[in-house]
């Protein structure tokens, strides 16, 4: 009697969660610390869903997020991996790119110098 070859679980089982890895985090974590020295922002949080990965940005701790950036797989191939959602649930930037997502919160930083 012969048994058919076991089917790989990885190919079988969708994962669990969405999250960022170490390079995406290093990244809004990089954002992050340089906007936290100008005092615009003051705490994070970090969700990891089924769908989605958020990173939320809040300018005080007990408020809603001013800004979230997201990842989703389920968009890779049409709209892009990621998005930058301000506080109004406006998409304020998406694509395929990370840094470039990003670009539009790193706006805040260049100011006029008198």
């Amino acid at each position: 009697m012969s048994l058919p070859p076991p089917i790989p679980l990885a190919a079988t089982q969708a994962p669990e969660q969405v999250a960022f890895d170490r390079s995406e985090l290093g990244q809004i974590l990089t954002l992050y610390g340089r906007m936290v020295a100008l005092g615009e922002w003051r705490d994070y949080g970090i969700s990891h869903l089924r769908e989605v990965a958020v990173f939320s940005i809040f300018r005080r701790t007990a408020e809603n997020p001013i800004y979230r950036i997201e990842k989703r797989p389920k968009l890779r191939n049409k709209q892009g991996l990621y998005a930058v959602i301000g506080m109004d649930g406006q998409v304020l930037k998406r694509g395929h790119e990370l840094r470039a997502v990003l670009h539009v919160l790193e706006r805040k930083l260049i100011r006029a110098v008198d």
